[in-house]
């Protein structure tokens, strides 16, 4: 039976354990021993370890045949010293079979609209796209001197129900007007989970697959949308400019990122039939 080691024990990982412990050991790394006893009831061994910590990562070593490796980057520097610690960690042992590592579509900065494939120059905006991008070379040189199968989730917005964008449209948070609107590319969480197990099975060596749906929806008609499902008023429309002075750095950086995700190799390469093909799909069942 092989082993797997989940590396950030979030959401996405949670609706990936049932699915993997039909055939797999499953462990967890987790920095809060609090988390232990709930991640056995759900029959995955915890491995107690801090990504900050290289020395608590000894543990790891030589323990998996597959790692999944969800964890965010800390939010300082240019370098991802999480990824890094790991790898460290990983090669202290055997080394596995398999990774697989999930990104973001932020490495690609800002395209202006235009369709992009994995292809697609890379050119982060902000420090937390930078850091991913840090993160994938890292991942791919080491998989490269290693011999192993490394794949790389490049997702864009996750959504799901309980992951929606309620507090904001209740807060009234202004969006862009449709002229001068960004273009958002989504993927649902129960999706995104079976597409990491897909690039795990399927995933070519040092691959990149966006992790995205077939939605082609500007920002602001996605706050529409999801406000007309959820009875809430649509947010007010205003310049790119009065936007830029009304919301968050954090927030206007993401807004100000227009990108179309082609999903080509994900449906080609891995073979994932998504269950909510676009946020439509999902908003549809929602009211029912």
């Amino acid at each position: 039976m092989k082993r797997i080691l989940i590396i950030g024990c979030g959401d996405i990982a949670l609706r990936t354990i049932p699915r993997l412990k039909r055939s797999c050991r499953v462990y967890a790394l987790v920095r809060n021993p609090d988390y232990r006893e709930a991640l056995r009831r759900l029959a995955v061994v915890p491995v107690t370890g801090d990504l900050d910590d290289r020395a608590s990562l000894a543990r790891i070593k030589g323990l998996a045949d597959i790692v999944l490796h969800f964890a965010p980057p800390d939010s300082a520097g240019r370098t991802d010293k999480r990824t890094q610690n790991l790898l460290s960690a990983l090669s202290a042992g055997k080394n596995p079979e398999r990774l697989v590592y999930i990104s973001t579509s932020g490495v690609y900065g800002d395209a202006l609209g235009a369709q992009v494939a994995e292809t697609h120059p890379l050119n982060p905006l902000s420090s937390r796209g930078a850091l991913r991008v840090n993160a994938e070379r890292q991942i791919r040189s080491w998989a490269r001197r290693n011999g192993v199968n490394a794949s790389i989730l490049r997702v864009p917005g996750i959504y799901a129900e309980g992951r929606m964008p309620v507090a904001r449209l209740r807060q009234g948070t202004p969006c862009i007007t449709d002229a001068e609107d960004s273009y958002t590319n989504h993927i649902h969480a129960d999706d995104l989970a079976r597409i990491a197990i897909a690039a795990l099975r399927r995933g070519k060596p040092c691959r990149v697959c966006h992790a995205t749906d077939d939605s082609r929806m500007k920002m602001g008609e996605y706050f529409d949308a999801v406000a007309d499902t959820y009875g809430l008023p649509r947010p007010p429309r205003l310049s790119r400019a009065e936007v830029k002075n009304a919301v968050s750095p954090s927030m206007y950086s993401f807004m100000n990122e227009s990108k179309r995700l082609t999903n080509g190799r994900m449906k080609h390469e891995l073979k994932v039939t998504l269950r909510y093909p676009t946020v439509a799909d999902f908003l549809e069942k929602t009211k029912r």
